[in-house]
């Protein structure tokens, strides 16, 4: 059975997140404290370009202060539904519109602190227009052909977690012939 929340303390509240303790008490009058980062939610986004590339970023993250190749992703603001979300992110990351975007599934990144679900979408018939990064950002797109990209896992070359996660859920759930459509 679940502990019970007694008490919720409200360390942080910034743009992104929210850092509480709570306290909890079980059933038989034990107490536990867990830390607790609330997020918004967030989407990833398997962007596919006509060859059957896909566009990868290379971003800077600046609390491992080192670049790592990506997909495309970002927080979605309050009340926006995922989709819409993973469509302005890759705008704003990529430069690339898409034509259409298709739902892979969700997951929990760190579901041990973390409240953050990620959302995963495929886009299609991609249009080139113009990025529009975020103040700070440091982006470089990278396109990768799709085998290519799911050696860099096994190779080691992508680190993050939340692209490894969306590229294998595809490769292994979505991937029919060599469009993925």
């Amino acid at each position: 059975m679940p502990s019970k929340l007694v008490d919720k303390q409200l360390l942080y509240n910034g743009k992104k997140i929210r850092l509480e303790i709570h306290h909890l008490e079980d059933d038989d009058g034990g107490r536990h404290v867990r830390e607790v980062v609330v997020h918004p939610g967030a989407v990833c986004i398997l962007p596919f370009l006509k060859d059957d590339s896909l566009v990868l970023i290379r971003n800077f993250r600046y609390p491992l202060h080192q670049y790592l190749l990506e997909l495309p992703a970002g927080t979605l603001e309050k009340n926006e539904d995922p989709i819409n979300c993973a469509g302005r992110e890759l705008l704003e990351e990529t430069g690339y519109l898409a034509g259409r975007l298709k739902a892979i599934g969700n997951f929990y990144t760190s579901p041990g602190i973390l409240s953050e679900k990620m959302y995963a979408y495929a886009a299609y018939d991609l249009e080139q227009q113009t990025a529009a990064l975020e103040e700070g950002e440091e982006i470089e797109v990278h396109p990768v052909p799709y085998g290519q990209a799911i050696g860099m896992i096994q190779s080691g070359e992508i680190h993050d977690g939340k692209t490894i996660a969306a590229l294998m859920m595809y490769d292994r759930f979505f991937r029919q012939g060599s469009s993925g459509t």
